[in-house]
């Protein structure tokens, strides 16, 4: 991820990967060394002074991409979650980097393992 952040490609992030990155390093329930709320939020902060990084919040477009995510992905309890990022995706032109196949289900989403590159 390191190496993503800080190459010269456009990195996108929704608020809620960033949060969703937040609650799961520091919750404490998992098993494993858990990080600190101060070195989580120090990461998120390293994240976003790359130049090539930046926040992306829903446009005019993202309500009816959001819809078809969720009706035509079948997305209802946590899967709206997902139908939420891939809107953001499709609304912004992008490609979606996750390792979840989840996310297969939503129609004109571009995504990609990055785990199998």
């Amino acid at each position: 991820m390191e190496k993503v952040f800080s190459g010269s490609e456009q990195v996108g992030l929704p608020w809620q990967s960033v949060t969703a990155f937040l609650r799961v390093v520091t919750n404490r329930r998992l098993p494993g060394r858990g990080v600190t709320l101060d070195l989580a939020v120090g990461v998120v902060d390293e994240w976003l002074k790359e130049p090539n990084v930046r926040i992306i919040v829903p446009g005019d477009g993202y309500w009816p991409l959001l819809r078809q995510m969720i009706v035509d992905g079948q997305a209802s309890g946590p899967l709206v979650s997902d139908a939420e990022v891939a809107a953001l995706t499709i609304e912004y032109g992008g490609v979606l980097h996750t390792a979840d196949r989840d996310f297969a289900r939503f129609p004109g989403l571009r995504w990609m393992n990055p785990l199998t590159l």
